[in-house]
Parts: C-alpha cells; structure tokens; sequence
C-alpha cells in the first residue's frame, strides 16, 4: 500500500478487505503449489493453508457486503510481486527462483501491510462499527503474521555467508 487511504465507510472497508484477501488466496495457493514442487511440504502446507483461509475470509467479505455498493478498487492495487497478467516472464522468473525462505518473507510483508491497513482503518474510524470491523480484520492478519514468522523460525535461509565459514 503506498499511500495511507482514509476508509470512512463499511463499503470502503469491505472493499479493500476483499480484494486484500482475493490477492493474498491467490499468491499463496501459487507458492503453496510452487513449494511443494520443491518437495518443501512443510512450507507448502502452511502456504496452502493460508490460501484456504484467505478464501474463506474473503466469501465471509462478499457475504457481509450482499446489498452494498462497494467502490471499485483499482486492477493490482493490491498485487504482491507485480500489477500484470500472471502469465509475464518477470511473475515466473521469481516463481523459478523464490527459495522457501524468501516466499516467507514476502508473505510476511503482505500480511503486516494487510495488518497495517486494518490497524491505520480502525485508528481513523469515527463509526464504532466500522472501528470494530477494522479491529476484526486486523486481528485475523495478526494471526497469519504469527503462522508466518513461526515458519520463517522453522525454515533456514539458504543464502551462504561463505565469508564467515572461511575466516
């Protein structure tokens, strides 16, 4: 998110929460098929259920908004590697070459923007409700950033500091 949106409304709200959890499905159903073709069925199952979970919040989203004319949020406001077609060379060149690791610590920046957004939602509501529902969304972030840096605990980073193993 690179610019601090002010969410007024439940709409506006929903909104942005179901294209949040529409893009989060998506990447981690990508790296959760991705990681268990590298055979890392640790990471994989994490990723896949992520992607099951963001799913689920996002049909909880769509329930809730039934009747509501949300606003239209922009194609790839939300994209976590890059705002065209999955198809592009770029989205599958880092596909090729993302280790474990580091498909942890992109999942974690999306999840503590996604917690950002809730939080920044929830400080600048005027409406109770609205302040409630930011507080909800948050807190189920807030759960998905633990998942993740459990996981990053559990999974080393493969880089070699072959500096340090000479000297």
């Amino acid at each position: 998110m690179k610019r601090l949106l002010r969410i007024s409304t439940a709409e506006e709200l929903l909104a942005h929460a179901i294209e949040i959890e529409r893009e989060a499905a998506a990447r981690y159903l990508e790296l959760g098929e991705h990681m268990r073709d590298l055979g890392n069925g640790a990471v994989a199952e994490l990723f896949l259920r992520l992607a099951a979970t963001e799913r689920k919040h996002q049909c909880e989203l769509e329930s809730r908004a039934q009747g509501l004319r949300l606003p239209r949020i922009a194609p790839g406001e939300y994209a976590w590697l890059d705002v065209a077609a999955p198809e592009t060379a770029a989205h599958d060149l880092v596909l090729k070459l993302i280790t474990p690791h580091d498909a942890l610590l992109i999942a974690l920046q999306a999840e503590q923007r996604a917690l950002a957004f809730f939080e920044a939602a929830r400080a600048q509501a005027t409406d109770p409700a609205l302040a409630a529902m930011a507080t909800e969304l948050a807190a189920e972030e807030g759960v998905h950033v633990a998942w993740v840096k459990s996981a990053l605990r559990r999974t080393p980073d493969p880089v070699i500091d072959w500096d340090a193993v000479f000297h």
